[in-house]
C-alpha cells in the first residue's frame, strides 16, 4: 500500500495552544488520607451471588450514605446540644433558680467515656488504624473521623472543662490509639482537610518520626 511521512506542522505549538480541553473526570483533591479508609464495612461474599448486587456497588452505595449524615444534625434532630455534652467546672454560685430554669438545673459531670459503648462497631481500635496502610507502603497515613474537641485550642489544653469553651464536632486525622487507656490520637485537620505538621509534612506513623 501507498504510505506516506508524517509531516509535523511548522506552528505544532500554536496549534497545541488552541487546544480547548474539557474538564476531566479525574479525583484531583489532594488528600492526606487512604482512600480504603473512607470504604464501609460490608459482609458480602467477593462472588457475587445471582440476583444480589455486586460487592463493589454495595461498598459504594452504602460508602455515599455514610458521607451524607453528620454527626451534629443527628444529635440536634433528637435535642441534644454538642456543646453541653462535654462536664464543666461546678459553679454553685451562678445556678439558676428552678423557676427560671429553661434546661435542667444541675450540670453535666458524667465524662462520656462512661456510656460508651462498641457492642455494635463494625471494626476494632486496632482495625481502624490499621485503614491508614496502604498496598507497597511502609508508612501509616491517618484515618479519616471527626472528634468533639474545643474550638480554642490553648484553653482547651489548660481548662478542658471551662465554662468559655465552646466544644463542636471536628474533622481530624486519627493517628493512633492507646489500648492500655482506650484512647485515641487525633489531629485537627486544615481548611483543605489535609493532617499536617507545623511545618506543613504530612504527619505518618502516629508522629512518631525517626528522632522520636
Amino acid at each position: 500500500p501507498l504510505a506516506s511521512k508524517f509531516k509535523t506542522p511548522a506552528n505544532l505549538q500554536g496549534l497545541l495552544d488552541k487546544q480547548m480541553v474539557g474538564p476531566s473526570t479525574e479525583d484531583l483533591t489532594e488528600t492526606d488520607f487512604p482512600v480504603q479508609s473512607f470504604n464501609p464495612k460490608v459482609q458480602m461474599p467477593f462472588r457475587r451471588v445471582p440476583g444480589q448486587n455486586a460487592r463493589k456497588v454495595e461498598v459504594e452505595r452504602k460508602r455515599r450514605l455514610y458521607l451524607s449524615f453528620d454527626i451534629a444534625e443527628l444529635l440536634a434532630s433528637k435535642g441534644i446540644d454538642s456543646n453541653q455534652l462535654m462536664p464543666r467546672h461546678y459553679d454553685p454560685d451562678n445556678i439558676p433558680p428552678i423557676e427560671e430554669a429553661k434546661e435542667t438545673v444541675f450540670p453535666i459531670y458524667l465524662p462520656l467515656q462512661v456510656f460508651d459503648n462498641d457492642e455494635f462497631d463494625c471494626r476494632t481500635p486496632e482495625e481502624w488504624i490499621s485503614l491508614g496502610l496502604e498496598p507497597g507502603f511502609s508508612d501509616r497515613k491517618p484515618v479519616p473521623g471527626k472528634a468533639l474537641l474545643p474550638t480554642d485550642d490553648v484553653l482547651g489544653h489548660e481548662d478542658p472543662k471551662s465554662h468559655e469553651l465552646i466544644y463542636e464536632w471536628i474533622d481530624v486525622g486519627v493517628l493512633d490509639y492507646d489500648k492500655e487507656t482506650d484512647l485515641y490520637l487525633v489531629h485537627k485537620t486544615e481548611k483543605k482537610g489535609l493532617v499536617r505538621d507545623e511545618e506543613g509534612r504530612p504527619i505518618l506513623n502516629g508522629g512518631i518520626t525517626p528522632e522520636g
